[in-house]
């Protein structure tokens, strides 16, 4: 399953910036769209290749405080096998 990095844009003391990207990572979600002022991240059903009322919300942030998305393949899907030598 993919995970995504998140990078948020910190609001700061003030509400209005300045502060310190954050980077989040959302583990368990293969899908994200825009829902109103919220981007939400989501875990599809089996078989799935859209996002319906079977899928599940993994986590949700403010679509104004996205700096970046980023899918990145989970390390179980990169392994591959080594021969060993004699």
């Amino acid at each position: 399953m993919p995970t995504f990095e998140v990078t948020l844009r910190d609001p700061g003391p003030s509400g209005r910036g300045g502060g310190q990207p954050r980077v989040e990572t959302i583990d368990g979600a293969d899908a994200y769209q825009q829902e109103g002022p919220m981007t939400t991240f989501f875990r599809r059903g089996d078989g799935r290749a859209v996002i319906d009322s079977w899928s599940t919300r993994v986590a949700s942030f403010r679509t104004a405080d996205l700096i970046a998305v980023r899918r990145c393949e989970s390390a179980g899907g990169q392994l591959r096998a080594v021969a060993g030598t004699a």
